[in-house]
């Protein structure tokens, strides 16, 4: 039987034994004893991870994960569940998004990080850099993607590193979800929500900063006509071809007609002075050469400058409006002059002015208008597309309706005829912006950079739209023009690291504290 001990000699006991555990421990101890909170986290994020956010966005955008190139999403996908797994977190790849989790308590509930990594197309040549190459330059990270949405992806991966290896204990499982077709189909979120249950909720990081509480719908209406001429004309040329624009959601910074002469010898001269009075809208230019080899081939080339059609719509100069504008009365009857005289209407401003669209709501401003893209169908008809970003309160069938009427009005004053069609089935999305989770994210964005800061109306949509529960926030700071879907899109490095920091805070407030049962 051992002996018992008295209280005195435990005492001694016990105090030899925390003298030589804490000098055998003392680095564990004061580690341990380390608070776990928004700042630790930061702090961490700053000596441990700050390093990688440029290298993994450089290998992030050099993945071409343009619509329909699968083998670049396959890749990125690859390279994303390889890139988690090396920070700590548990990815997979469940089809067209990859879900990578940092996991709280067993039947945590689940907060949302929503990113995307398609990105719009491009025309390298119009680039002063390769587009996917990922470089570094004067302070920006620049590439196809920079901004929209690949360096909110890796500002998420870090910053949930940062949250697992410094943070406070969580409450929440963070659940990062990478989208693959936002920029195209959009149809990633929804096949996912069948087979998944949604987080509980959401934020989107891509949009700005600091919270988006309205997000206008986005319209397409598409005119189709057959190209060439329509009806006897007396001019001595016919148009040859018309193109304009990369993608609906970019403005366009170029167009381009072809004229073909077609009695006797070429002329071009008094429609090349024509064209060079002309007064064009600012930031545009033309550029008028017969064709080399082909003298009887005229080529008028409008110049201007992209832009994000939603975002950014005013940083853009639209080339096709500037030729719709520049051939005025030049042209031949045919398909292709129906098409610029419709653009001409339409892109009389920005905001709808030609269409009759005159509102102006005190929060959610006027509808955004971009006359788009012209191409060649697997038909053999044009059609052009025109973008609305459409506020409430009309409903897509009373805008379809209401445009309908406009273009049968333009047909019967100008002997135009077009096929109507469209997209309509989009609807703002309209956020209380008292919700408990706005006034938590306007907090947190307080804490982080020193700033009061109100809620913003976006013209662009987000997958806000397709998950419950969701709202847009981040990763752009306002008051520089947002440089998505542009030539040489970049980013500020201090800007990524300074958003990376108001996402720790965020995930640091959210993640650790109770579950928000209504939160918008």
């Amino acid at each position: 039987m051992p002996m018992r001990a008295t209280s005195s000699s435990w005492a001694r006991t016990a105090s030899t034994c925390l003298f030589v555990a804490a000098t055998l421990t003392v680095v564990v101890v004061v580690a341990c004893s380390a608070p776990r909170d928004a700042a630790s986290a930061r702090r961490y994020y700053g000596e441990q991870l700050a390093g990688r956010l440029e290298p993994l966005l450089h290998e992030a955008i050099r993945f071409p994960t343009y619509r329909g190139n699968t083998a670049a999403r396959d890749a990125q996908q690859a390279w994303l569940m390889k890139t988690a797994a090396e920070l700590g977190l548990a990815a997979t790849d469940t089809g067209k998004v990859v879900q990578v989790d940092l996991a709280g308590p067993a039947g945590a509930p689940v907060l949302g990080l929503v990113v995307h990594g398609d990105v719009q197309p491009v025309e390298e040549s119009a680039w002063s850099i390769p587009p996917f190459a990922g470089v570094t330059r004067d302070g920006y990270v620049l590439g196809r993607g920079s901004c929209d949405d690949k360096g909110p992806l890796v500002q998420a991966l870090l910053a949930m590193k940062a949250l697992d290896a410094a943070g406070p204990a969580r409450t929440h499982t963070v659940r990062l979800l990478v989208g693959s077709d936002e920029e195209s189909d959009n149809t990633d979120i929804a096949e996912y929500l069948k087979e998944h249950a949604a987080p509980d909720y959401s934020l989107v990081l891509d949009y700005v900063f600091p919270v988006v509480v309205g997000e206008k719908a986005w319209t397409g209406l598409f005119l189709d006509t057959t190209p060439g001429p329509r009806g006897a004309s007396p001019l001595a040329y016919r148009v040859e071809s018309l193109t304009a624009g990369l993608a609906p959601s970019i403005v366009p910074d170029h167009a381009q007609l072809a004229l073909r002469w077609t009695k006797g010898t070429p002329a071009w001269g008094d429609i090349s002075e024509r064209l060079a009075a002309v007064a064009l809208p600012e930031g545009t230019r033309l550029e008028v050469n017969a064709r080399a080899g082909a003298p009887d081939v005229l080529d008028i080339v409008a110049l201007g400058k992209s832009a994000h059609g939603g975002v950014n719509l005013e940083g853009g100069r639209n080339a096709l409006v500037a030729l719709a504008r520049a051939t005025e009365g030049i042209l031949p009857p045919s398909g292709e002059a129906d098409l610029l005289g419709f653009a001409r209407m339409a892109g009389q401003d920005l905001y709808g002015t030609g269409l009759g669209l005159v509102e102006d709501d005190p929060v959610w401003g006027r509808y955004l208008v971009n006359v788009a893209t012209i191409a060649k169908q697997d038909d053999g008809s044009l059609r052009m597309m025109i973008v609305l970003r459409r506020p409430p309160p009309r409903t897509g069938a009373e805008i379809r309706s209401y445009l309908e009427a406009r273009v049968r009005t333009f047909e019967q004053q100008t002997g135009a005829h077009f096929k109507f069609d469209g997209y309509w089935d989009d609807t703002p999305l309209i956020i209380n912006p008292d919700a408990p989770l706005v006034k938590r994210l306007l907090a947190g964005y307080q804490r982080a950079t020193g700033e009061a800061a109100k809620p913003a109306v976006a013209g662009g949509g987000t997958y806000a739209k397709r998950i419950p529960n969701a709202i847009a926030f981040g990763m752009w700071f306002q008051g520089q023009p947002y440089p998505g879907h542009d030539v040489d899109e970049k980013i500020p490095v201090v800007d990524l690291q300074r958003g990376t920091h108001v996402l720790i805070e965020t995930l640091a407030d959210l993640a650790s504290g109770p579950k928000i049962d209504t939160p918008l």
